[in-house]
This record gives C-alpha cells, structure tokens and sequence, in this order.
C-alpha cells in the first residue's frame, strides 16, 4: 500500500537507534521520517520545529476565536466591590462580549 511521507529526510529504526541525534542532525531542522519495514512509523521533529508548529497552531486556534467574536460589541464590568475605591488587581477591569 502506497504512503505518503511528508519529510524529505527518511530514516530506518535502526538508523535511528543506532545513532538518534546523527538522524535528527540529517534532518538540518525539519523532520526526519522514520520508516519501520519501509512504511511511515512517525516523525522525529526537532524541538525548534516543534515550537514553530505549536506557536503556528497557537495562532491558527486565536484567529478562529477572533473570527467568532467579530461584530459582537463588549461592555466594560469591574470586579471591585460597590463602595471600594481602591486600585488593586482585585479591581482590574474586564470586557465581556455580547451576542451580535
């Protein structure tokens, strides 16, 4: 059966348990597929390609909730107690958005 791998570096297991970091070093910061049997087993992805993946996904999940949120108006409330003037996180100010 046909697979698709998706790194232009590949590797066996045994490549990769003979020498881990030589094999993640043959990747020159992007993934490396690791092959059991000639068939896609996983990816070994170096931790700066990792972080870059997670911050991209990060934005990726913002955007859609900014995109949600769009055209809704928000109101300003405040966690202070009525009668308490005092400035203190406790009376930090928070937005709350309503429905369109």
């Amino acid at each position: 059966m046909p697979h698709t791998i998706l790194a232009e570096i590949t590797a066996s297991v045994s490549e990769l348990k003979k020498n881990p970091m030589g094999t993640v070093a043959a990747g020159e910061g992007f993934p490396v597929a690791i092959l059991n049997r000639n068939e896609p087993a996983f990816y070994c992805v170096p931790v700066k390609a990792f972080e870059a993946l997670m911050d991209r996904l990060e934005d990726f999940e913002l955007n859609a909730i900014a995109d949600a949120r769009k055209g809704r108006t928000c109101r300003r409330w405040s966690l202070a107690r009525p009668g308490n003037r005092r400035r203190s996180p406790e009376t930090a100010h928070r937005c709350v958005c309503t429905g369109r």
